[in-house]
């Protein structure tokens, strides 16, 4: 590799770099939803069977977190390789047939679906916001097209981690070994 393609893969290492911690960031911000959610199901438990009251806006904003945290977690969980794979095979693979395999998994289906998602649901999206659709519940969210955009937000970052991990596979075909991890234990993506 001449100094020049050195000078470029490392340029798009740096940037897959930078998106993969971006991604890391929202994952672990995410990951404190979890703790809310069990915090408000409990509120909404106590207040439903010790004090005998209903608050449909708690009982909903259950919902939004468990949406949030899904969806915003998802390409988090990609990218530190917590994905669910068949691995009777792919471990018994060479490091290169891996990489192959992940580049070509993440160019035919990742990336696809991610706008295939993108492209049904932009409209839907869009619809919800037009209207500024609101819970059916009285006195519920009034936010449900905020929730909505979780449609567009997850695979917009699905795909960007996805093209990073792409990125990386395909320097690392190219011969730029520092583009995956040493060993087989640490994440390829995060």
């Amino acid at each position: 590799m001449n100094n020049h393609s050195a000078t470029r893969a490392a340029r798009l290492l740096a940037l897959a770099d930078r998106v993969e911690r971006t991604i890391r960031r929202t994952g672990e911000l995410v990951a404190w939803l979890a703790l809310a959610m069990v915090l408000v199901t409990f509120t909404v438990v106590v207040l439903r069977y010790v004090f005998d009251l209903g608050w449909i806006a708690l009982q909903e904003s259950v919902t939004y977190l468990h949406g949030l945290m899904f969806m915003l977690a998802i390409a988090y969980t990609f990218g530190a390789n917590g994905h669910v794979r068949v691995d009777i095979l792919y471990q018994r693979w060479s490091r290169r047939t891996r990489a192959w395999i992940d580049l070509g998994g993440t160019l035919l289906l990742l990336l696809p679906v991610c706008g295939f998602i993108l492209w049904l649901g932009w409209d839907y999206v869009a619809e919800s916001w037009r209207v500024r659709e609101a819970s059916r519940e009285a006195g519920g969210l009034p936010g449900v097209y905020l929730l909505k955009t979780l449609i567009l937000v997850m695979p917009a970052l699905l795909l960007a981690q996805g093209l990073s991990y792409a990125l990386r596979n395909a320097l690392y075909l190219a011969g730029v070994d520092s583009a995956l991890p040493a060993s087989e234990g640490e994440s390829a993506r995060v």
